[in-house]
């Protein structure tokens, strides 16, 4: 029963019955949109898993793939929802969806940017750009992606900070996360020091790395890398598997240092000298 069609007329009667069957179709879409909605989500996830299974997709690669279409579908089962709530209530959705696609060409002259947007999202998941769980510098953020949308793509800091990226600002990525990275330190020694003595040193320490699993190739000493005001560098290089190179870095730095105060071999570090003349 339409009010439309009663003329407004005040009516207890009709409008007891059209608050109760309206109300009906409006608890009845609702607790479906609520039943539908987590199953819909679930066989998405349990699809997405046997493709990724079947064409041994990498796991970020299903993650990627996993939130896009969760999120297309929850904005698709939306739009429905709200479209058949308005049918419930007696709304005509025919002129109201030809009164929106005007009113869109409108708007879409002035939502340049959000077109922008979707076509770059488009291409970023096409290409393979990024994907969840890499570690990129995009859009002038660093961090590990979250999540790549049709509009945003999430960018973790390593702060803890989550960026929303506009796609449209994405207009170069670096990606760090495709295939083995440079583990590299620099380590520098006393001018008065024994060159070859010192490299030695570093040699024993990085065939000790080299058992490290997490290494894939070396680590293994260059040589002298520069002269600098106060010290000789010598550099230290390998290849380590993805993300490990922060931890390698660090745990390569500790255990030079630790060997060259072993074997008496000066770090230089700024310091001062300060002399006293007596008179007699």
């Amino acid at each position: 029963m339409n009010l439309v069609e009663e003329g407004f007329k005040f009516n207890p009667s009709v409008l007891l019955d059209w608050v109760i069957t309206v109300g009906g179709q409006i608890v009845v879409l609702l607790i479906a949109f609520a039943i539908i909605s987590p199953i819909g989500k679930k066989a998405i996830q349990v699809a997405i898993e046997r493709m990724s299974s079947q064409r041994k997709l990498s796991e970020g690669r299903s993650q990627t793939l996993e939130k896009l279409s969760i999120s297309i579908f929850s904005y698709t089962l939306l739009f429905i929802l709200i479209i058949m709530l308005l049918g419930a209530v007696g709304i005509n959705i025919g002129p109201l969806l030809a009164g929106a696609g005007i009113v869109g060409l409108a708007i879409g002259f002035g939502a340049q940017g959000l077109v922008s947007d979707v076509v770059t999202g488009f291409f970023l998941l096409l290409e393979r750009q990024v994907e969840v769980s890499d570690y990129v510098t995009a859009g002038g953020y660093d961090g590990i992606v979250e999540e790549v949308g049709i509009r945003t793509t999430k960018i973790r800091g390593f702060d803890g900070t989550l960026n929303f990226v506009p796609n449209r600002n994405i207009e170069g990525v670096a990606n760090h996360s495709r295939g083995n990275m440079r583990a590299l330190v620099d380590i520098g020694i006393g001018y008065d020091e024994n060159i070859d003595a010192a490299m030695d040193v570093l040699k024993e320490v990085a065939d000790e790395f080299s058992t490290d699993p997490r290494f894939k190739e070396g680590p293994s000493v260059l040589g002298v890398q520069s002269l600098g005001s106060s010290d000789v560098v010598i550099r230290v290089l390998g290849k380590t598997e993805n993300m490990e190179q922060f931890g390698v870095e660090r745990d390569l730095r500790k255990a030079m240092k630790e060997a060259l105060d072993q074997a008496g071999i000066e770090i230089p570090y700024p310091h001062q000298v300060y002399v006293e003349k007596k008179e007699d």
